[in-house]
């Protein structure tokens, strides 16, 4: 009897070993398909409207499967965001950008729309060409997949302008992370004591409400230049 009791409970905790999800590490664990959603999906922009608009601005338009600003389009430009809010998430999406061009992905972006931009509250994943644009030479902290004037990369993965790129943001509470090309480049703490020495040598000192909100939208810069996004999605966390 003690035999086979003890193979019993063997067998019982291999099966429930079975059914215990991967350890994949921290907020990927339970990482399915159907926890994400579709943000622009190559075909609709229905996810998305204007800063201040219910509209998307004319100069972003769907290219070939993917969000196109063009500069060169007759109309008004201007930054785009989602319709929701979103306080800790997983974004993925792919970017390219123009010959020496400029844009950027802002996340938490304040919902009540106060100030002029998105990026005077919400950190910004930027976007940019490093061998060209005058960012790249002002700091590490303005290259592409930089946290924009804050934490610069510890490396360089990025693809030559024209060339799509793999891009992650993680933001969970106050811990946030920037990945590119499937390396980790940027990771910090939101309202640590770095974070706030960063702020305090930044662009960002005279803008009280940046980096604050713990919930908010998720916008696409105009700067000016060409830049296209594709299969954009978020997993809730």
């Amino acid at each position: 009897m003690m035999k086979k009791s003890a193979l019993t409970l063997g067998l019982v905790l291999l099966i429930a070993g079975c059914n215990r999800p991967p350890e994949t590490g921290g907020t990927a664990d339970m990482n399915t398909e159907s926890q994400w959603e579709q943000l622009f999906d190559g075909e609709s922009l229905a996810n998305w409207r204007g800063f201040r608009s219910d509209s998307i601005p004319a100069k972003w338009v769907i290219d070939d499967g993917a969000i196109h600003f063009d500069p060169e389009a007759e109309g008004e430009g201007g930054d785009i965001v989602t319709r929701e809010a979103y306080d800790n998430f997983e974004l993925t999406f792919e970017w390219r950008i123009g010959e020496c061009g400029n844009s950027g992905v802002i996340y938490r972006a304040d919902i009540s729309e106060q100030y002029e931009a998105p990026w005077e509250t919400g950190p910004e994943y930027q976007i940019l060409d490093n061998t060209c644009h005058p960012d790249a030479e002002n700091g590490l902290n303005r290259t592409a997949a930089a946290n924009y004037d804050m934490n610069a990369p510890t490396e360089d993965v990025t693809r030559p302008a024209g060339e799509w790129n793999e891009a992650r943001i993680l933001v969970d509470s106050s811990h946030v992370e920037h990945w590119l090309n499937g390396t980790k480049v940027v990771e910090y703490e939101l309202w640590s004591e770095e974070w706030e020495a960063n702020v305090a040598n930044s662009k960002w000192v005279d803008y009280p409400d940046y980096g604050r909100a713990t919930s908010g939208h998720i916008a696409l810069q105009d700067h000016g230049d060409p830049v296209w996004y594709r299969n954009i999605r978020i997993r809730r966390l």
